[in-house]
């Protein structure tokens, strides 16, 4: 079963993924963009320098997309894969970013992932307040630097995406205590390997 895990930055994704290791130890972990070394290179570009245009950026995120993809993702679909980010994070801040059409959007996320989508998408969503809470707590990266309305928007934008898509997904306030939020998404998930 191949998990994604998405939301926007500071949303909790990487400590829910922590959490859910210690009851699934099987589960393979990894993230978006990243996760090869290709997608780490290619992660330092986009996180630390900033400077791409608009669609470069969403060409740079596709690239990692489809190296990730057929090197991570595919190889493993025999496992519970637990990922930091997919494709609907990747239309959801270039359609914020660059206005670029969601149709267009999904069209090169297919081609990037050849229509291999996720299984199960675990949306963390966060209020406005603990956003910028959260944010004042931790130096930001070229994303983040966009403001919080930025953000705001493409956490909109995913939730349009999921009712659009229909991919079979759970919306969890990421501003519940960590280990609750982590019993929500285990007992989700135990539901989908059971139906499996």
């Amino acid at each position: 079963m191949y998990v994604a895990f998405e939301g926007i930055d500071t949303a909790g994704k990487s400590t829910q993924i922590a959490l859910l290791k210690d009851k699934m130890p099987d589960a393979l972990l990894t993230r978006e963009p990243g996760g090869t070394p290709l997608g780490e290179k290619i992660r330092a570009i986009l996180l630390e320098s900033g400077g791409a245009s608009a669609r470069s950026e969403a060409l740079l995120f596709l690239a990692d997309r489809a190296e990730h993809t057929e090197r991570v993702i595919r190889p493993n679909l025999q496992k519970t894969i637990l990922s930091d980010r997919s494709f609907l994070s990747g239309i959801a801040y270039a359609h914020v970013h660059e206005k670029l059409p969601v149709d267009v959007l999904l069209q090169l996320n297919r081609f990037a992932t050849d229509n291999l989508l996720p299984d199960r998408i675990v949306l963390l969503k966060i209020d406005e307040s603990t956003l910028r809470s959260r944010l004042d707590q931790k130096s930001h990266d070229a994303i983040e630097r966009r403001g919080i309305d930025y953000m705001m928007a493409v956490q909109r934008c995913m939730e349009e995406l999921l009712d659009l898509l229909g991919i079979d997904h759970i919306v969890v306030d990421a501003a519940e205590p960590p280990s609750a939020i982590a019993e929500t998404i285990y007992n989700y998930l135990k539901e989908g390997l059971t139906n499996a």
